[in-house]
């Protein structure tokens, strides 16, 4: 089987990206400082729920979404999911923080992959969300969609865990062994994310946007959201 896209996947999910995920913890900091999340146990339950129960219905499926309207080359469709995911992402940090990653993967890619509908898409948006800007450059390299979606998953859950690591804290082991133990559910999702129903886009566990909301008004704050 041909793997001629695997560079491009790579890239594309490499967590190391100059993007700046890195300085979001997506709220985790909120959990920590309120002592939800505090030892192995409860940071891996925070991983897993904000996998299956939140990403899952909302930026996994937009990812989703955004390939199979790349594939047709649908750019009004993906104007109007992009603006579904602005509406759907109620705290201002987590909203900013996705149109800042996202506008910054299109900026890296856009330098050596002068593909039409991304440039159209970007003079349309200006800053599009970070699921839309994969799901639509895993489509143009010709990356297969669930291994995208699963790299999508992985790098996610990679942050989240870093994230713990430095937050409660926890030791490197630790985190790998989370990361470890989580193989089977990035496959599960993977694989029912290329099924998604736009019905149930938007399904969020509540507690996770009240967090991202309270950490904008921490004391004190190691990460931008």
């Amino acid at each position: 089987m041909s793997t001629h896209y695997l560079g491009s996947l790579l890239h594309l999910s490499d967590p190391t990206l100059p993007i700046g995920g890195y300085t979001h913890s997506a709220g985790l900091e909120t959990y920590v400082q309120q002592g939800l999340v505090h030892n192995t146990a409860t940071a891996e339950a925070f991983v897993r729920n904000m996998l299956q129960c939140n990403l899952q219905y909302n930026d996994g499926a937009f990812v989703h979404f955004a390939y199979t309207a790349t594939q047709t080359k649908n750019l009004q469709r993906l104007v109007q999911l992009d603006e579904e995911c602005t509406a759907l992402k109620t705290p201002k940090e987590i909203r900013i923080a996705s149109q800042k990653l996202g506008l910054r993967l299109m900026k890296i890619f856009s330098r050596q992959q002068p593909f039409e509908l991304a440039a159209q898409l970007e003079q349309q948006v200006k800053s599009p969300h970070y699921c839309i800007t994969f799901g639509l450059y895993a489509c143009l390299l010709g990356i297969p969609e669930e291994e995208a979606l699963l790299s999508f998953y992985y790098n996610a859950a990679v942050g989240m865990v870093t994230n713990n690591v430095k937050l409660v804290p926890l030791g490197q082991l630790d985190g790998q062994d989370i990361l470890f133990r989580l193989q089977p559910l990035l496959q599960s999702l993977a694989q029912a994310t290329l099924q998604a129903d736009e019905n149930l886009t938007g399904l969020c566990n509540t507690g996770f946007d009240i967090r991202c909301m309270q950490h904008e008004h921490l004391y004190s704050r190691l990460y931008m959201s």
